[in-house]
């Protein structure tokens, strides 16, 4: 596997169905990031949970995922698991994180994700983010849904414990579910590092991808 560089990203957008979505899926990677790279502004948007607990706990979670990020965090309020019939509202606040930003790396759900509120909005993003880079996370669930990815963050052992802390510490909301825990998310970690030749890696779906080998 020859490691590419998206280069130095400066503006990062992340979209997520629900809160928590972004933080299981790519909070390896927002934390890789940030760190990296303070001051880098994060764009994120999720389309359910504003308004209660479950927005609070975003609000807190992404705070900490993104160290030293200039971090704009929008919730909505569309009722969780009812996105494809609120297909408007939805579009709408796509188009308009669109309008304000123009990111350097996107990450959103993928298209073929089993839940059909994330598998709507990846399909927002395909139209909106057209010229981009999209990295499309993944979420374990019941559903059985993982794939085989095509693009991987390597995230070292501090970064994955860290984020498992995080998950756990951030959303008290999630923990009687019984697939939320350490050994899922470390887990699946194990298993990504493995197919790149890491200890600990976030994995990604990628539609497409441009390259400049004469840059």
């Amino acid at each position: 596997m020859i490691p590419l560089s998206a280069g130095r990203p400066d503006r990062i957008v992340a979209v997520g169905a629900h809160c928590d979505d972004i933080a299981i899926g790519a909070g390896g990677t927002l934390l890789t990031l940030c760190l990296a790279r303070p001051g880098v502004r994060v764009d994120a948007l999720v389309l359910s949970g504003g308004g209660g607990e479950r927005e609070r706990e975003e609000r807190a979670a992404l705070a900490a995922f993104c160290p030293e990020a200039d971090l704009r965090l929008t919730v909505l309020k569309l009722p969780d698991g009812r996105m494809p019939a609120h297909w408007e509202e939805a579009k709408a606040a796509v188009e308009e994180l669109r309008e304000r930003t123009e990111p350097d790396l996107v990450l959103s759900p993928r298209t073929d994700d089993a839940h059909q509120d994330h598998r709507g909005v990846a399909k927002l993003m395909t139209t909106a983010y057209r010229d981009h880079l999209v990295l499309r996370y993944e979420i374990v669930k019941w559903d059985g849904d993982l794939g085989r990815p095509a693009a991987y963050q390597p995230l070292t052992p501090e970064v994955a414990e860290e984020k498992v802390r995080l998950l756990q510490e951030h959303y008290p909301s999630q923990r009687h579910r019984p697939w939320y825990d350490r050994e899922a998310f470390l887990g699946l970690a194990r298993i990504r590092g493995i197919e790149c030749h890491a200890r600990y890696a976030e994995a990604f779906d990628v539609a497409k991808l441009t390259l400049n080998l004469g840059g």
